[in-house]
């Protein structure tokens, strides 16, 4: 077995693989970049090796930087992860070259199987169907146009070095052929150093279906059953769970079955994922290879109790398959949950930042989470946006998703802007509840965009007697026996109310209804536990100039109480009005400006491309909204931005 094994990753990954390496007795060596000098994976391994300046193709897509290290550090092995060099042929070619085992498939098969084109026609020699498309390179706008028109609309025009959702455009018409070939082409060379294209039908309301599978180097080939990833932001998966929902035991053989196929005819080694789409028929349709660990490998491993990153250790030592196909048995149903610093109610916009709190989900069973931060840990705008999984496994589906809602309750994030109440509300949905969703989820429950859900009557009541509570906490350092009269603003409505804090207890009139609210928190803790009328509830608690805010079940509030005289006087106070921010472009997101497509005193025209900001490994294209003149433009190429940002004035 490897004495030692170098990790060319960052983050989560990285420290994942090292839990599994030091429980096999295996030394582990990390490697940083400037902006990971004090990251947890460079805290958890043995030792760790200075690679180079924070932009990625400085460090973690330095080749030469990375055997550099291997070869100073003697280390035996390469773990890839995922992102960044684990599906670069070059990259495994190197560090053969350089005596050092790569943990991880043959440079053949990568440059088969990772190149989305060549696996298209693979798998059509394999007898695996296809997504209807164009199956070759476009040349240029004018193919890219007659493919489309010739295929149908809409289309998928994606990156043939692509993956996790970087390179892929959706075109509804020619136009946006234009303008989705262009951005995929420039994310596709700025992602992956290759801009080929290719361009496939756009299957309507599909599921997300993939196949694990496990290949040693004896021709033994086995897979560990599917993953559902239907539910996804931008072409890039949110939550993932084990088994899908959808599939009968039929299908699910069927499928399993040919992703073996294809990774026998690719004569593949190590683990890997076969991705199809799969139709409301139940066709499905081979989509690409992933010739690494995915993202969503944990919820295979709760279902199998097989550890991935051990089998793939063992396979590239030269050890034969541990298990054979029939061996492999699922128990349970496994969720997971990506929490990512960006903002859902300004369309996934990344954040950056320091996470000055961060409490993850504890002393809840069943409960995985795979992370790479602490609290003090900075998000920054080099890397992708991703902060933790958080994995649930339960005896059935709902087990799994109560689990799941519980733990992202308890997940403590402060500092940046997150996802964390965006996927508790998902977990409330009907359709996502049922297992009757696709890969359009988000947009169809939220087609103008994200906003929190809104309680029921009696729920809106529960978190006004929580709030009572904890004003009383505040307002009273001492026994409140009689009742008092207060008025709670929340959401722009004005509730009456009385009470009073006795033993511990906040008793609550509101209207007719009596809410008892028991509870041990103090002030200054974030996390507030609770019984209302002995029903249990667990809520997040911040502390606001007046009042405070309270976010429960993924619902955010804010609430102030006052008194009734200062209530009726609050009418006599004036308002502020926000400022008008209509004739300035603003920056929703920290990151670089690659391109500015307009200039001062030019005429635009709404839905034209005016500026392109590249955040966390993805271009994000701002239009205007409106018809307008460009007066001035006060930002230029390659000029870093913060958050709310002024790039352009019109007039």
């Amino acid at each position: 077995m490897f004495s030692k094994i170098l990790i060319a990753n960052r983050g989560e990954i990285a420290c994942r693989v090292i839990r599994s390496a030091k429980r096999m007795g295996i030394k582990t060596i990390s490697v940083f970049s400037d902006a990971d000098r004090f990251a947890n994976h460079v805290r958890l391994s043995d030792e760790s090796m200075y690679i180079g300046k924070s932009e990625s193709k400085e460090s973690y897509l330095n080749l030469d930087a990375i055997i550099k290290a291997a070869k100073e550090s003697e280390a035996d092995a390469i773990h890839p992860g995922y992102g960044f060099l684990s599906e670069n042929a070059d990259f495994v070619d190197a560090v053969n070259k350089a005596g050092i085992c790569f943990i991880g498939p043959s440079k053949e098969a990568i440059s088969l199987m990772g190149d989305k084109i060549e696996s298209k026609m693979l798998a059509d020699k394999a007898n695996v169907s296809t997504v209807p498309g164009f199956i070759g390179e476009v040349d240029g706008l004018k193919h890219a146009q007659e493919i489309a028109d010739s295929i149908g609309y809409p289309v998928m025009i994606k990156a043939s070095a692509g993956g996790g959702g970087k390179g892929m455009r959706v075109a509804n018409n020619p136009q946006q052929v234009k303008d989705s070939l262009e951005r995929a082409r420039s994310e596709a060379q700025s992602s992956f150093g290759d801009d080929r294209i290719f361009i496939e039908k756009l299957i309507q309301q599909p599921r997300h279906i993939e196949i694990q599978v496990l290949a040693d180097n004896f021709g033994n080939i086995i897979h560990l059953g599917e993953r559902e990833c239907s539910i996804q932001r931008r072409h890039q998966k949110v939550i993932e769970e084990a088994p899908s929902p959808f599939l009968d035991e039929s299908l699910r053989s069927s499928m399993g079955e040919k992703a073996v196929d294809l990774a026998r005819a690719v004569n593949y080694s190590s683990a890997g994922t076969i991705e199809f789409i799969v139709d409301n028929e139940k066709n499905f349709y081979f989509l690409e290879m992933n010739t690494r660990l995915q993202v969503e490998h944990p919820v295979t491993e709760l279902i199998t109790g097989v550890d991935i990153v051990e089998e793939m250790i063992r396979i590239a030592n030269g050890e034969e398959l541990r298990l054979n196909q029939q061996e492999v048995k699922f128990s349970g149903y496994a969720i997971e949950c990506r929490a990512y610093a960006e903002d859902p109610a300004r369309d996934f916009v990344p954040s950056i930042g320091r996470l000055i709190k961060y409490q993850e989900p504890n002393n809840i069973d069943k409960i995985r989470v795979d992370s790479g931060v602490s609290e003090g840990s900075e998000i920054s705008r080099f890397y992708d946006p991703m902060i933790a999984k958080v994995i649930s496994y339960g005896s059935s589906r709902k087990k799994a998703i109560d689990l799941m809602a519980n733990a992202l309750d308890s997940f403590v994030i402060r500092g940046i802007r997150n996802n964390i109440s965006f996927m508790r509300n998902i977990l409330s949905v009907d359709s996502f509840k049922e297992g009757n969703y696709s890969t359009d989820f988000i947009s169809k429950v939220w087609p103008d965009g994200y906003i929190d859900s809104s309680l029921d009557e009696e729920s809106f009541k529960i978190v006004i007697a929580i709030g009572a509570f904890i004003d009383c906490k505040f307002r009273y350092r001492h026994l409140t026996r009689s009742f008092v009269d207060m008025v709670c603003f929340i959401n722009k409505k004005q509730i009456k109310l009385d009470y009073k804090y006795c033993d511990g207890v906040c008793t609550v009139h509101i209207g007719k209804v009596i809410y008892e609210v028991t509870s041990e928190w103090v002030p200054g803790e974030i996390l507030f536990k609770c019984l209302v009328n002995n029903v249990s509830y667990l809520a997040q608690v911040d502390i606001l100039n007046e009042g405070h805010k309270v976010n429960i079940k993924g619902n955010e509030y804010e609430l102030k109480f006052r008194n009734e005289y200062t209530s009726n006087l609050t009418s006599f106070m004036p308002i502020k009005d926000d400022p008008d921010l209509s004739k300035y472009l603003i920056s929703p997101m920290p990151g670089l400006l690659i391109r500015v497509g307009v200039e001062e005193g030019q005429k635009v025209r709404k839905g034209e491309l005016l500026v392109v900001i590249d955040a966390m490994k993805m271009e994000n294209i701002l239009v205007a909204d409106k018809d307008c003149v460009v007066k001035k433009v006060l930002k230029k190429q390659n000029d870093s931005l913060m958050i709310d940002d002024i790039i352009i004035e019109f007039e």
